[in-house]
């Protein structure tokens, strides 16, 4: 294992940390891939009863790097929908779990980060969370994005988050129901294990049942938006407009 996914357990809560402070968290396919694997090991695991994802430094997860994505081969479909099927992967790892799980949003939760931050059952920040769906400003279609923010937000919030690309302060993300609770600054991460000791408490064969149905309530609307992400970015990238914008995009941040 790589130390950009770190994992501890703490009594009965693992927590799992995106380590990559200096790119915001911003992940590749070798780190979803070494995340996936600490969510899927935590699968019937009776030990743990809550589970918290968070990242180092000044960010939650900034989403996707544009570095790794920015040379997509147009053509290249195969790798497209490969690309899609690790983004249905990681977040049916999150969702299938059995655990109570929380997001400690620290910072930037941005783009695919913003979604994974959405697909827990509970979140935390601080004032200085910034959250929102920025893909469009680089090119990408937000279609996996529409579907998170869908049930929390409704159409008129998700259509400014998606079509804009703005990002949201704390106190709106709580109003709005993108945040549950706020921490003190710099205290996310301990509010969110003090959660987990409560929450550890509860029976829990009730919360299995109950997240079971709350599950069931998105699963085919999950499955239609990863089809229709496929069949979407691959008319997209087909274009080459999303690698010329993130390459924009990079080239003015190193300017």
């Amino acid at each position: 294992m790589s130390q950009d996914v770190l994992f501890e357990q703490i009594g009965q809560t693992a927590v799992i940390t995106l380590n990559r402070p200096e790119k915001l968290n911003a992940w590749t396919e070798s780190m979803r891939s070494e995340l996936i694997d600490h969510l899927e090991g935590l699968k019937g695991n009776e030990d743990i009863r809550v589970v918290i994802l968070t990242g180092t430094g000044r960010a939650f997860c900034a989403g996707q790097d544009l570095a790794e994505t920015t040379t997509m081969d147009p053509e290249d479909h195969a790798a497209a929908e490969a690309w899609i099927d690790g983004f249905d992967r990681l977040y049916r790892a999150v969702r299938n779990l059995d655990q109570i799980t929380i997001a400690a949003v620290n910072g930037v939760a941005a783009g695919s980060g913003f979604q994974y931050a959405l697909l827990t059952d509970l979140r935390v920040g601080d004032s200085t969370v910034r959250m929102g769906q920025p893909e469009v400003l680089s090119g990408i279609p937000s279609i996996t994005g529409i579907w998170a923010m869908w049930s929390i937000l409704g159409k008129s919030k998700t259509s400014q988050f998606v079509l804009t690309g703005e990002l949201v302060d704390a106190a709106e993300a709580q109003r709005l129901g993108l945040l549950n609770y706020l921490a003190d600054d710099g205290a996310v991460l301990e509010y969110a294990k003090e959660l987990a000791n409560r929450l550890s408490l509860l029976p829990p064969g009730a919360i299995r049942l109950t997240k079971g149905r709350l599950r069931s309530l998105e699963e085919d609307e999950l499955s239609d938006a990863m089809a229709e992400a496929k069949r979407v970015h691959r008319e997209a990238y087909g274009t080459g407009e999303p690698q010329r914008e993130m390459a924009r995009f990079l080239a003015g941040r190193k300017g």
